[in-house]
């Protein structure tokens, strides 16, 4: 690493303008008649996927290229585990989603400091929505400050999958389901908008899944976390996480943590000389 690092807003303006790009090539793909075939954890991926990855590596790799890669669509190389910043991406998150024809799929693209993100961007293209952090710096969506909107005295709208409304339903919580957004990182993000007062992904999810959401969620005074641990690190050996829960209201948070700790339980500590990244087995994330 150089001994001056770019500030964390140059990095952004580097994410966003490289995920409007994106967004054009992703757009090309999108509701025509494409490749597409199962990975080993049964995720789909698609031809836009790795079109926009290699677009993605070129581009934000020769603006830095002191800086680590780590993308879902790229086989994991260890040497970004001696980065101080690592691009963290999903070239196209909710590939489900995207191979539907359905407009909720993002970009995702983070920038990582010794394993706290510090510039990101959640970029839904078919929707025209950008959202958008840096840390210190504050959340915007479409260049506007990024605002909760709720209607005062609602219920608290969580979308889940059904085990965990199970858990919450349960323990009398008074809620209302929510939509479950193909895309984990749109849907994290829209607790930030207000369309949603908590969202929770099962264990499984992945650094690229929710780095970038994680800077926006921050940003945003939201409280996301790990359910087992805490505030997500990245950029470790293990890149997956536990459930996972953010909420905009605090007084959710015995119950939405609960279920998800009951339906899911907590990852097993890390072995020595395990397998990392997309090398992993084992729960796949619903984003």
């Amino acid at each position: 690493m150089p001994a001056f690092a770019p500030p964390y807003e140059d990095d952004l303006e580097l994410l966003r303008a490289t995920a409007v790009a994106a967004g054009i090539i992703a757009a090309s793909y999108f509701r025509r008649d494409i490749k597409s075939w199962n990975k080993d954890n049964a995720s789909p991926v698609s031809e836009a996927d790795i079109v926009v990855d290699r677009y993605l590596a070129a581009s934000l790799l020769n603006a830095r290229p002191a800086y680590g890669w780590l993308s879902e669509e790229t086989a994991d190389n260890p040497s970004r585990l001696d980065c101080d910043r690592v691009f963290i991406v999903d070239p196209i998150d909710g590939t489900r989603a995207f191979l539907r024809g359905e407009d909720c799929w993002t970009v995702c693209l983070a920038v990582v400091e010794n394993g706290i993100p510090v510039a990101g961007v959640v970029y839904a293209p078919a929707r025209d929505e950008m959202y958008e952090a840096s840390l210190g710096g504050g959340a915007r969506l479409n260049g506007e400050p990024l605002t909760r909107h709720r209607r005062a005295g609602a219920a608290p709208i969580i979308p889940a999958p059904g085990a965990v409304h199970q858990e919450l339903q349960a323990t009398g919580l008074n809620y209302s389901r929510g939509p479950m957004y193909p895309s984990l990182a749109y849907r994290l993000v829209q607790v930030a908008t207000g369309k949603l007062d908590a969202a929770v992904a099962r264990r499984g999810s992945q650094d690229w899944d929710i780095a970038a959401a994680a800077v926006i969620l921050k940003e945003s005074g939201l409280d996301f976390a790990d359910v087992c641990s805490g505030f997500p690190q990245f950029n470790r050996r293990d890149v997956r996480h536990g459930a996972l829960a953010v909420l905009s209201d605090m007084s959710l948070k015995p119950a939405v943590h609960t279920a998800l700790i009951k339906v899911y339980g907590c990852p097993e500590p890390l072995i020595e000389n395990e397998p990392t990244s997309t090398q992993l087995s084992g729960p796949v994330s619903d984003g």
